[in-house]
């Protein structure tokens, strides 16, 4: 379960600009096994939100709790929370010198899973996303749709029971982002929660997700999934 009580993230200011308040009392519930999509405009505290949720960024006030631990409170216990998480990122974040495998492979050799396992858990993610044919490949051949799915691999290959995904259709067009859709469905059928920030409804909107609604760093409007 991810709570949020009060929150608020506010930026600092910065030589040539003021500090900035990208969320703002926001409070809510997102339960287990839920499908929830953050979305608002650009700027709205979709992003911020989602690295709050995984411990990057840390709240200013209020409290962020994931599956009841307090995640400012115990930063020591982050390291093991994450493992739990997979993350999505928008700009991807792929090593283009490793392969694709190599790639996918990065998380399980950080936590020091055995080589045998892990190359098992390995072609498994990447066949779940359509990838598994392209392992010995660079990054750097891949479409962007194929990237964002090589993304998602990564993010699922320890099996985390939490998937957060920033902005994962941007910039796709429609054919490759409905895969991608399709795939974040797939993942939440067998019990992931999922939770993805995202300024274009129209691709999600077939996953009947909760859509929570964010305006100027505040909780605008809920809808039920």
């Amino acid at each position: 379960m991810i709570e949020l009580d009060r929150v608020g993230k506010r930026y600092p200011a910065s030589p040539g600009s003021d500090g900035q308040d990208a969320l703002k009392s926001v409070t809510l519930t997102i339960e287990d096994g839920e499908f929830a999509v953050v979305t608002g405009r650009s700027g709205a505290g979709k992003s911020t939100l989602l690295k709050l949720v995984a411990g990057i960024e840390l709240p200013t006030t209020g409290t962020v709790r994931v599956n009841g631990q307090d995640l400012a409170g115990s930063r020591r216990a982050l390291p093991f929370m994450r493992r739990k998480i997979g993350l999505v990122f928008q700009d991807h974040k792929l090593l283009y010198d490793r392969t694709v495998f190599d790639n996918v492979q990065l998380p399980l050799d950080i936590t020091g899973f055995p080589p045998k396992e892990a190359a098992r858990r390995v072609r498994a993610a990447l066949d779940k996303v359509g990838l598994l044919s392209r392992e010995r490949e660079l990054p750097v051949t891949l479409s962007g749709g194929e990237q964002q799915r090589l993304c998602i691999a990564r993010a699922i290959v320890h099996r985390p029971s939490l998937l957060l995904a920033d902005e994962p259709t941007a910039n796709l067009d429609m054919d490759y982002a409905q895969d991608i859709v399709d795939i974040l469905r797939s993942f939440h059928q067998v019990g992931v929660t999922v939770v993805v920030s995202t300024h274009d409804l129209v691709s999600l909107r077939m996953a009947r997700p909760r859509v929570i609604a964010l305006a100027r760093g505040m909780l605008a409007s809920e809808e039920p999934g």
